[in-house]
């Protein structure tokens, strides 16, 4: 963590300098007439994108919540691997890790063969592959996360914060004018009840709910199925003899159906997922009346002969699994992409409903406005042409799509009744092999986008083959050169809007020196170009340099001056952006990530971590060619 940039203050250095324009955030004070960005929901996807865009003070971004404050139970708490990554960007992964439960093993339960009434254990699999990630998969309260992300908004330099009992009633698109063409209409839904208020915005984004005003105002609609079966879910404290209550569990019985069981922060709580009954077409939950008792008494029928003696029902919900999605993620109907960019955006339930089976929905819904942010910040901010926008639709209906076509073969496996699966030997129940299929799915790690304007061609693949390009950056272990700090290259990055280049030398250093020296002097590279002269020469592109040798081999003081920059209001050098890899053994960047060690190659990231492009270190014109089709 780097911070005294601009001179020495005492204090958090989680908490920025305050910006001087920045909003009074008074309770009572009025709603803004315009604003930048408009956000209608605090659930994950509104405050992930809300925690990016409070990061850059000149983008005037507004967060409006029907509810009168943050929840504080119940909801979703699974997170993958994929968004822990993320998070470590956010600068609260470790702080997430130090709270929560770590799934480190999946529990199986079928009918005993010789007492089929009774439910034995089958199995066990490690829940994240080796080497798949750096970060666990964990388990904590939603409303904790959402906490994380208002506190990251609160002291940012905007001192971001919601504006509670505010409901989006309407949304409409002005096409005559580029100034805040939007109109968004919104509802007191508090002292003040029934009240209208307008507030125009250049750009909105619905991340409210599945019930989505702002998806019905762009003529948006849910599409897809329902499997008619109901399931309950309540979060207990509870005294059970059932000997796996601390791992998470998929139980099937004979007769009684299914329970998923997962172990929640703090040690004693967790939360059961229970099958009830099936239900008839066109019949809704609701009708059928089911309540917290009968979650227990199902799950006492289908864990038999364990029991569960419930002490406290800290939340429950009933729900029936339905998976759904929309044409289209954005207000531009299909073929208007040419003469029109998007204005206005759906992200999370508002246009994908699914089962939380297989624990995506909160991971999904951060990813997609995850990808939106930085989009939206850099269109904002001048920084690249508005069709820039027409991505972010592209990217997320494609992988929404995965993920429900994923669940809804999950969900189906889940409900049916036991049986084996084709293996030889007949042994491994069938949702036990799905589980280990579906681990990359389950981590948030199968995630590749195409090539397009954003992700390059694999040309050069060969390069860094655990570096596929389309997909999230991979991190590895190295040493920081200038103190020999142990440390995952990831996590470098912060959530800032910024590109990454990582640059892997070669057994020789001459072309890493040369790339350096053409990114910070040469009237063709993107650095010169589209860094502005008030900013710091890394402000939108960020070059880190990866050595294949120890520490202790490499000169600080032979390096390019691009990678040892003066920064800041007083000119002080980063002496952080040199890497080489590790001497102790945590593991060799090269091998792990498959770098070619002889050429070297650079590695360029995306602001949201996912690998855009591998490059020969000297391919500098097709480097600046890349970005020239993103910049403005």
């Amino acid at each position: 963590m780097q911070f005294y940039l601009d001179g020495f203050r005492a204090g958090d250095p989680d908490i920025s300098t305050a910006a001087a324009n920045r909003r009074d955030r008074d309770p009572h004070a009025p709603l803004p007439e315009k604003v930048d960005v408009l956000i209608a929901g605090t659930g994950p996807a509104g405050l992930c994108l809300a925690a990016q865009l409070a990061q850059f003070p000149d983008i005037d971004t507004m967060i409006v919540e029907a509810s009168p404050c943050n929840i504080n139970k119940g909801k979703a708490d699974g997170i993958n691997t994929r968004t822990m990554e993320m998070f470590q960007a956010f600068g609260f992964a470790d702080k997430v890790k130090r709270e929560s439960y770590w799934v480190n093993q999946t529990a199986f339960w079928m009918p005993d063969r010789d007492a089929p009434g009774n439910i034995t254990r089958v199995g066990r699999v490690q829940d994240v592959a080796d080497d798949s990630s750096e970060m666990p998969h964990i388990l904590i309260n939603q409303a904790r996360l959402h906490q994380l992300f208002l506190d990251v908004m609160r002291n940012a330099p905007s001192r971001l914060a919601p504006d509670y009992n505010w409901s989006v009633k309407d949304v409409s698109i002005d096409p005559t004018t580029d100034d805040h063409p939007v109109t968004v209409t919104l509802e007191d839904t508090g002292v003040d009840w029934g009240a209208i208020r307008t507030v125009r915005a250049n750009y909105v984004v619905g991340c409210d709910g599945a019930r989505s005003n702002v998806r019905r105002a762009i003529g948006g609609e849910l599409h897809g199925d329902a499997a008619h079966q109901a399931w309950g879910v309540m979060d207990i404290l509870a005294n059970t003899d059932f000997p796996d209550v601390r791992q998470k569990c998929l139980i099937t019985s004979a007769r009684e159906g299914n329970v998923l069981i997962l172990p929640r922060e703090g040690g004693y709580l967790f939360r059961m997922y229970v099958e009830l009954d099936k239900l008839r077409a066109g019949e809704r939950v609701a009708e059928r009346g089911f309540g917290q008792d009968d979650m227990i008494a199902a799950a006492n029928r289908i864990m038999h002969p364990y029991t569960i003696d419930v002490k406290e029902v800290v939340w429950w919900s009933i729900y029936e699994i339905g998976h759904r999605m929309t044409d289209r993620f954005d207000d531009v109907p299909e073929g208007e992409s040419p003469s029109r960019t998007p204005r206005v955006f759906t992200a999370g339930d508002a246009c994908h409903t699914h089962s939380p089976k297989a624990g995506q929905g909160m991971n999904v819904s951060m990813q997609d406005s995850f990808n939106l942010g930085w989009k939206l910040a850099h269109v904002l901010q001048g920084r690249a042409d508005a069709r820039l926008l027409h991505s972010y639709s592209a990217e997320r209906w494609a992988e929404a799509k995965r993920l429900v076509e994923t669940d809804h073969e999950w969900a189906r496996i889940m409900s049916a009744p036991p049986g084996t699966s084709a293996l030889d030997d007949g042994t491994e129940p069938r949702f036990i092999r799905a589980f280990k299929d579906n681990l990359e799915f389950t981590g948030g790690l199968a995630v590749h986008y195409a090539e397009s304007d954003l992700i390059g061609p694999a040309t050069h693949q060969g390069l860094a083959t655990g570096l596929p390009v389309g997909r999230r950056f991979h991190s590895a272990p190295v040493v920081r050169v200038a103190d020999a700090k142990q440390m995952q290259l990831g996590h470098a990055a912060q959530a800032d809007g910024r590109w990454r280049i990582y640059a892997f030398a070669g057994r020789e250093h001459d072309a890493l020196h040369r790339l350096a020296l053409w990114l910070e002097t040469d009237p063709a590279s993107p650095v010169v170009k589209y860094t502005r002269q008030t900013e710091d020469i890394d402000a939108l592109i960020d070059l880190r340099a990866v050595f294949p040798q120890t520490f202790d081999q490499l000169a600080l003081e032979t390096m390019p001056p691009l990678l040892r920059p003066t920064k800041g209001r007083l000119g002080l050098q980063d002496h952080e952006k040199i890497f080489c890899v590790d001497h102790k053994g945590a593991g060799d960047v090269y091998d792990m990530r498959g770098i070619d060690r002889g050429q070297g190659c650079m590695v360029v990231v995306r602001p949201d971590q996912y690998t855009a492009h591998v490059l020969p270190l000297d391919h500098v014109d097709t480097l600046g060619r890349f970005f020239d089709g993103i910049f403005a």
